[in-house]
C-alpha cells in the first residue's frame, strides 16, 4: 500500500527500511534488488519534496550504493551528485549528525582513492573530485559534537583517520570506545569488527589488554 504513496516523508522512510533489510545476512541475495527498490522510492521523494533534508541524506547513501553496485565507472560518476546532496541535507538541517558523517565519508573516501581511480576519475572528469583526512576528520568530529556516540561507524572512522594522520594516542582513543559501542546492527558489528582489527594492526595484539580496552 505504501509503496504507491505521494508522501515523502513515508518514501524515505521505506528507502531507508529497504537499506536496512539489503544489509541483513539473510537479505544478501537479494540486497541488488532491495538497493534498487529503495533508490526508486527517494527518486519519487526527491521529485515530490526537494526541500526535505532526509531525502536528500538518503538519495546521496543511495546514488553511491547503486553506484558501487555497478563498478567504480559509475560510483565515480555519481560522486559529484552524491556530495552534493549531503551538502543540501545539511543546509537544510545542520543538525543531522549522520548527513554531516556521511559528507566526512566521502571526504575519506576521495583522500584514500588509490592511483588506479584517479586515473579513472582524471578521465571521467576534467577536474577530478578530491579531498584531504583533514577535511574528513572536520566532518567526523562535528558529527560527533553535534550528537555524541550517535553512530559506531563515526567512531570507527575518527579512529582510521588519525590513523592515517599518523596521530596513534588520537586513534587509540576512538576506536576503543568503537568497540565498546552496544552491537544492534550489522553496521554496529562490521565498525566492531574493523575497529578490534585495527587495534591489533596497531600493536594491541595481547588479548587481556584488549580485553581490558574492551571492558573500559
Amino acid at each position: 500500500m505504501h509503496q504507491h504513496s505521494e508522501d515523502d516523508e513515508i518514501l524515505w522512510r521505506l528507502a531507508r527500511a529497504a537499506v536496512d533489510k539489503g544489509k541483513l545476512p539473510e537479505y544478501e541475495d537479494m540486497k541488488r534488488d532491495l538497493y534498487y527498490e529503495a533508490y526508486d522510492y527517494i527518486k519519487k521523494a526527491l521529485e515530490l519534496n526537494p526541500r526535505n533534508f532526509a531525502v536528500h541524506k538518503w538519495y546521496a547513501i543511495l546514488l553511491d550504493y547503486t553506484g558501487e553496485l555497478e563498478g567504480n565507472k559509475q560510483r565515480l560518476i555519481n560522486a559529484v551528485q552524491v556530495k552534493e546532496h549531503f551538502q543540501k541535507a545539511i543546509e537544510l538541517n545542520p543538525k543531522d549528525a549522520t548527513s554531516i558523517h556521511s559528507l566526512g565519508q566521502w571526504c575519506f573516501t576521495f583522500a584514500a582513492m588509490p592511483w588506479y581511480q584517479r586515473k579513472l576519475a582524471a578521465v571521467i572528469y576534467a577536474s577530478p573530485p578530491t579531498s584531504t583526512f583533514e577535511e574528513a576528520l572536520t566532518y567526523f568530529l562535528q558529527a560527533e559534537e553535534t550528537e555524541p556516540n550517535f553512530y559506531s561507524m563515526n567512531l570507527l572512522m575518527l579512529g582510521k583517520t588519525y590513523m592515517r594522520l599518523k596521530d596513534a594516542e588520537m586513534a587509540l582513543t576512538y576506536l576503543t570506545r568503537c568497540i565498546n559501542h552496544p552491537v544492534k546492527t550489522p553496521d554496529d558489528k562490521q565498525a566492531n569488527e574493523e575497529a578490534t582489527h585495527l587495534l591489533k594492526v596497531m600493536g594491541v595484539h595481547n588479548k587481556p589488554v584488549l580485553e581490558k580496552l574492551i571492558k573500559k
